[in-house]
C-alpha cells in the first residue's frame, strides 16, 4: 500500500482506495462513476442504514447465524456511525446507480472495515475477518434495506416536523385571540366584502395548519410498516424465517419508534406509494403556507399605499437604495422554501411512478428529496413562526378606517330593504364617497335608529339574519 492509497478488490477486479477511507472498492467505484452534484445523503439516511445494520447483526447473533465477537464489533461500528463519528466516510452522490446499491455498499464497507479495526486488524490486512457482503449485509439486499431506511429516516424526524407545524398553528391561534376585537373589511376576489374580525382570519389560518399537521401525521403513520427481510425480490431468499418479525421488533427497541410488520414484502419493495403520500402531505402543507404568507404580505402592504392592516416585525433593512424601506422577508423566505419543497415533491412523484416489476430503482433520489423536504420545512417554519408571526401587530386604526368606507356593509340590510335597493344604495355611497348609513337614511329606506341597529359591524361578523321585516319593500 502506498502512502496515499491501498488496493481493494471486488468482483470486477482491483481498485485504488484512499488509504484513510473506511469504505472499499464498490464505494470508490461509485465515487468515480458518479461525480454528479457534490451532494451527500442526509444524516437521517445514514442513521437509518446504520441502525438497520446494527439490528441485523444483533438478530443474527440471537439466531446463532453470526459469531458473537463479529456481531459485537459490527454493533460498535454502527454505534459510531449513529453518533456521527464517521460521516466523512459516506461519500456517494445521491444521483447514482439505481436502487441505492452504492449507498448500501458504502455502509457495508465502512462498518466491516471499522469492525475489523475493533477486532484488531488493519484495513489492508488480507486476513481481516468481517466481510461487507457476507456479514454486515447478511440476509439483506439493497432492495429491502433502502426502502426500510427511507421509512425510518422520515419517522426519525416526524415528531419534530409535526411539532414545528403545530407550533406555527398555536402561534397563529394566539394571534387570533389577540386580534379578536379588530373589526375590518373582508375581501373576496380582492374586492370589498362583508366584515370580518382580524382574529377570525388568523384563527382560520391556525385551523388550516392544524389540518396539515394531521395530514402529515397520518401519512407518516403509513411509513411504519416495514419490508425488511424481503431481500432481493420480496421472497425473503437467504433470510431466516423469523428474520422479518425479529428485525421489526429489534428496530423498535433500538429507535423507540413505533413500527409494524408487513404481510406482503413484495408490495413493500415494489411500491413507493407511502413515500409519495408522505411527500404529498408536505406539499399540501406548502399550499397552506404559501397562501398564508401571501396574505400576510398583502395585509402588511404599503404601509402608505397599501392595506397596512397588520405590521410585520422589522428584522432587517429592505433596500440597498431606499432608506427606511422594510420588506416582509420572512414571508418571502417561506415562499421560496415552499417552492423548493414542492419541486422536490414533483421529483418524488415522478420517481415513485418509475418503479418496474419487483423494484423501484429510483429510491436514492426519493430518499434524498423527502429528507431535504423535512429539513427545509422544519427550518423555514420555525424561522417564520419565531421571527415573523410571533411579532405581528394589528393596525386597528387602518383596519377600521378601510371598513368605514366599505359600501358592501349594505349586505346586512338585504333582509330588510332587499337586494335591488341595497345595490342602489351601495352604488350611490361609492359614487358620492358617503357611508351606507348616510345614504339609506337619506332615501328613507331606514330610520337612523334602524340603520344604527342593523349596521352593527361586530354583530355582522357573528352571522345570522338582520331585520328581515320587509325585503323588497
Amino acid at each position: 500500500m502506498s502512502a496515499e492509497f491501498r488496493v481493494e478488490k471486488d468482483s470486477l477486479g482491483e481498485v485504488q482506495v484512499p488509504a484513510w477511507a473506511l469504505y472499499g472498492a464498490q464505494t470508490q467505484r461509485a465515487v468515480q462513476n458518479f461525480p454528479i452534484s457534490g451532494l451527500k445523503q442526509y444524516p437521517a439516511f445514514i442513521w437509518s442504514m446504520a441502525t438497520i445494520k446494527k439490528a441485523a447483526a444483533l438478530v443474527h447473533q440471537d439466531l446463532g447465524l453470526l459469531d458473537a465477537n463479529m456481531a459485537e464489533a459490527i454493533v460498535q461500528a454502527a454505534d459510531e456511525v449513529i453518533a456521527g463519528k464517521l460521516n466523512d466516510h459516506f461519500v456517494v452522490d445521491p444521483f447514482q446507480a439505481g436502487a441505492g446499491t452504492s449507498h448500501n455498499m458504502n455502509i457495508n464497507e465502512v462498518l466491516s472495515n471499522r469492525a475489523n479495526q475493533i477486532l484488531g486488524f488493519d484495513i489492508d490486512d488480507p486476513k481481516k475477518p468481517v466481510n461487507p457482503n457476507d456479514h454486515v449485509n447478511m440476509a439483506q439486499s439493497t432492495n429491502d434495506t433502502i426502502p426500510t431506511a427511507l421509512r425510518l429516516g422520515a419517522l426519525w424526524r416526524l415528531d419534530e416536523l409535526v411539532n414545528t407545524v403545530l407550533g406555527l398553528a398555536e402561534t397563529l391561534a394566539a394571534k387570533g385571540q389577540e386580534f379578536d376585537h379588530v373589526l375590518k373589511s373582508g375581501r373576496t376576489h380582492l374586492q370589498d366584502a362583508v366584515p370580518v374580525r382580524l382574529g377570525q382570519e388568523f384563527n382560520a389560518y391556525a385551523k388550516a395548519i392544524r389540518l396539515d399537521a394531521k395530514r402529515i401525521e397520518a401519512a407518516g403513520d403509513r411509513l411504519r410498516e416495514l419490508g425488511i427481510g424481503g431481500t432481493a425480490t420480496g421472497s425473503g431468499l437467504n433470510a431466516h424465517p423469523e428474520y422479518h418479525a425479529r428485525m421489526v421488533t429489534k428496530l423498535m427497541g433500538l429507535t423507540g419508534i413505533e413500527l409494524r410488520t408487513s404481510d406482503d414484502l413484495f408490495e413493500r419493495m415494489q411500491s413507493m406509494g407511502d413515500q409519495a403520500d408522505f411527500s404529498g402531505s408536505m406539499r399540501a402543507l406548502c399550499v397552506s403556507l404559501i397562501r398564508i404568507a401571501n396574505d400576510l404580505r398583502l395585509l402588511a402592504s404599503g404601509p402608505a399605499t397599501g392595506l397596512d392592516e397588520i405590521r410585520l416585525p422589522a428584522v432587517q433593512p429592505g433596500s440597498s437604495i431606499m432608506p427606511g424601506k422594510v420588506n416582509p422577508v420572512l414571508a418571502e423566505m417561506l415562499n421560496q422554501a415552499c417552492f423548493h419543497v414542492m419541486g422536490n415533491d414533483h421529483a418524488v412523484t415522478l420517481a415513485a411512478q418509475a418503479g418496474q416489476l419487483e423494484l423501484n430503482v429510483m429510491m436514492p433520489i426519493i430518499g434524498y428529496n423527502i429528507f431535504q423536504m423535512m429539513d427545509v420545512l422544519i427550518g423555514a417554519v420555525k424561522a417564520f413562526t419565531e421571527k415573523c408571526v410571533l411579532g405581528i401587530q394589528a393596525n386597528e386604526e387602518k383596519a377600521t378606517g378601510w371598513l368605514a368606507k366599505n359600501a358592501i356593509l349594505v349586505t346586512a340590510l338585504n333582509p330588510t330593504i332587499g337586494y335591488l335597493k341595497g345595490a342602489e344604495v351601495a352604488k350611490e355611497a361609492m359614487a358620492s364617497n358617503r357611508t351606507i348609513r348616510e345614504v339609506v337614511v337619506e332615501k328613507g329606506y331606514l330610520s337612523a335608529e334602524e340603520a344604527d341597529s342593523l349596521l352593527d359591524v361586530r354583530a355582522m361578523t357573528e352571522g345570522g339574519i338582520f331585520g328581515g321585516g320587509g325585503a323588497g319593500g
